[in-house]
């Protein structure tokens, strides 16, 4: 027996029927990994990388699912799976060009170290908001489940991750619909600097699949071929028989949570005991005393990895620093889409608002076979206000998906389909409750173009707005919350034809767009809408009447209380601009209207303080001063919650204080 076959190996190493070749697969895959990592920690010292997650230590995690899923098959990691990216081959200079903010990376410079994502190689990019990731991994599930093309999806997370809500969202509805998703949490010891002690009283995150009805492992995290062969006959199973599976690797966290925050508050007989398990020494121990690989072909391999990484570095490092272009930063902001009209027919009928937007999503579900739209309640009971009445009969249970009560999974999961090729359309039940939902619209929708190329083909409905007695919870117009936020369209059609041809629209936009729909209106405006499908382009505003006195700006149900202020005073000639769609802005006809009348009022049902009547009113100053005869005007509900009583919500309307603010303005 050679001295190499006396090294201690912590682990009881299965072979069973793998080949060598794959062994040494395992091995190379979880070396380059390592040697880049070492490589990197240096480089950090010298200032040339800015930041660095370490995975040494959980390497065996990484390979050993990225080796069994096959390469068409999505992989959601973390910033510890390293080697997610090397086993999917990507080229060593574009991960350190992405690593160095520069062009050949994936995100142009725009987001750091693993926040990325690349279809070219079907991994998603993390956000550090963490659990939203677990959502849109079950919508991917779920568009393989509706594909039926046999495949499953791998996402991770950290045991620290796994107090998010997110998280048990997206694990009750992936138990609930039976979706084809590894969910693989690496309970590392520590998430950041708090021991798992201190973040779950459970005995093993895996006892929590028994609440969700869902199968779950432990599985020793730093033994490569326990990793391998236990993931792998749960991959070849669930291929056959979709559902989801819970899997708790255990291992650990040698290094900081990132370099700067070190391990000071880790015990050093933990540090020992852990680096003692090291998935890879371990490892290269068992070959060596099964006489596959032996110091040569170390030393060999060793060579030509340092080789691989110094000129991959070389590479990125003489990569010119990435250029600042402002026409291109704004572009990027959405995915191109260049608007196709389809005109309306002749033909018409006499719809409600309601109705109009019923059947626009209707024939746009039709008319686009890759549409799916979620809520609850939506399918059998048809909506609380049963705009998806009859949708199940028509396009079956796959399409129209009732939800468990939880927004923040459903957003993420129509995430997922986009990144699958679906087109989701998601129900707010009302719009309040997109604070349920909050993190992943802002964060995962609104960014992901911007960030890695990927586009968020996603509408969310959002049934809004008071005057119906529904108090502070069911009322709320919190269209500024998301015109504020880049990378998300806002429509509020108050009109019938508009709300069919503005819904057709925004699901042929491949954007996520937030389509607000006024409840006060639903039953109380009808219109003669055309029959067949047609759109309406987003951005373009609508100009009910022409006059010479003043311009009234507004939209969804302030349309309608102007259009009764101006029949009771017929003597004010105005031009009254709905604006049918708040992100993009028509900026053009505010501007041509207000330069023409010299006068402007703005009118929105939400609070004034940092609505966006504030904004409107800004850029009216900023570029129509020298055409203005008087100061702009504001009109807005009060800056309260919306009250439940009639005459409460009466006087915190702006609608009773708009005639008088008018009338105010004419006379200055």
């Amino acid at each position: 027996m050679t001295t190499e076959t006396t090294k201690k190996i912590h682990f009881d190493y299965q072979r069973g029927n793998i080949q060598e070749e794959t062994l040494i697969h395992l091995y190379k895959s979880m070396l380059k990994p390592r040697m880049i990592e070492e490589k990197m920690l240096i480089l950090l010292r010298q200032g040339k990388i800015s930041k660095w997650f370490s995975g040494i230590g959980q390497e065996a995690i990484s390979v050993g699912i990225t080796s069994i899923l096959d390469k068409e098959e999505y992989i959601l990691p973390m910033h510890r799976n390293l080697g997610v990216f090397t086993s999917r081959e990507i080229p060593l200079y574009r991960l350190f060009s992405q690593w160095q903010g520069k062009a050949n990376g994936f995100t142009k410079g725009r987001d750091r170290s693993f926040h990325f994502g690349t279809q070219e190689f079907n991994i998603v990019g993390m956000i550090s908001h963490l659990g939203p990731q677990f959502g849109v991994a079950a919508g991917i599930g779920l568009a393989n489940k509706l594909k039926g093309n046999n495949q499953v999806c791998a996402v991770f997370t950290g045991e620290g991750g796994t107090s998010e809500g997110d998280i048990h969202e997206a694990l009750n509805v992936a138990s609930v619909w039976q979706l084809p998703v590894l969910f693989c949490i690496e309970n590392n010891g520590y998430g950041l600097s708090t021991p798992t002690s201190e973040q779950y009283n459970c005995e093993h995150l895996a006892d929590r699949g028994k609440g969700y009805g869902m199968e779950s492992h432990i599985i020793e995290g730093n033994n490569i071929l326990e990793v391998y062969t236990k993931v792998k006959s749960l991959v070849d199973d669930m291929r056959v028989n979709p559902r989801p599976v819970l899997l708790e690797f255990q291992t650990f966290r040698m290094r900081g949570h990132e370099e700067a925050s070190g391990t000071k508050y880790v015990p050093q007989d933990l540090m020992d005991e852990w680096e003692a398990k090291d998935p890879l020494i371990n490892f290269e121990n068992y070959l060596i005393s099964e006489n596959i690989i032996n110091d040569d072909f170390i030393e060999d391999l060793k060579v030509e990895i340092k080789a691989e990484i110094d000129g991959n570095l070389d590479l990125a490092f003489n990569e010119e620093v990435i250029k600042a272009d402002l026409t291109t930063e704004l572009y990027d902001v959405f995915q191109n889409h260049i608007y196709q009209e389809v005109k309306p027919n002749k033909e018409t009928e006499n719809l409600r608002l309601i109705d109009a937007i019923s059947q626009g999503l209707k024939q746009a579900m039709e008319r686009h076979d890759n549409t799916v739209i979620m809520g609850q309640d939506i399918a059998e009971y048809g909506g609380v206000f049963k705009i998806t009445e009859g949708f199940l009969d028509a396009f079956g249970k796959e399409r129209v998906r009732n939800t468990p009560i939880c927004e923040s999974a459903i957003v993420s999961a129509a995430m997922g389909l986009s990144i699958s090729g679906f087109k989701a359309i998601m129900e707010m039940q009302f719009s309040d409750f997109a604070t349920s939902g909050f993190n992943p619209i802002v964060n995962y929708l609104a960014k992901s173009h911007y960030r890695w190329n990927q586009n968020a083909d996603v509408v969310v409905r959002m049934p809004c707005g008071a005057g119906v007695g529904a108090g502070p919870f069911h009322s709320q117009t919190n269209e500024a919350w998301f015109t504020h936020t880049p990378g998300l369209k806002v429509v509020y059609p108050a009109f019938p034809y508009d709300a069919k041809g503005l819904i057709a629209s925004a699901i042929e936009d491949p954007n996520p767009v937030m389509y607000f729909e006024h409840k006060a209106l639903y039953r109380s405006i009808r219109q003669e809408v055309p029959t067949d499908y047609y759109t309406i382009e987003i951005g373009k505003a609508a100009i009910l009447k022409e006059g010479n006195d003043v311009t009234i700006i507004t939209y969804g149900a302030g349309v309608h209380w102007a259009l009764d202020t101006l029949e009771n005073n017929s003597h004010i000639s105005a031009d009254l601009i709905d604006l049918r769609s708040l992100a993009p802005l028509d900026t053009e006809a505010i501007y041509a209207s207000v330069k023409k009348t010299g006068k402007a009022i703005i009118m929105q049902e939400d609070a004034m303080f940092g609505g966006i009547a504030s904004d409107i009113c800004s850029m009216i100053m900023e570029n129509c001063f020298e055409q203005l005869d008087a100061p702009v005007k504001r009109v807005a509900s009060l800056d309260t919650p919306i009250p439940f009583a009639a005459n409460l919500e009466e006087q915190y309307l702006s609608k009773g204080k708009f005639e008088s603010s008018l009338l105010d303005l004419l006379s200055y």
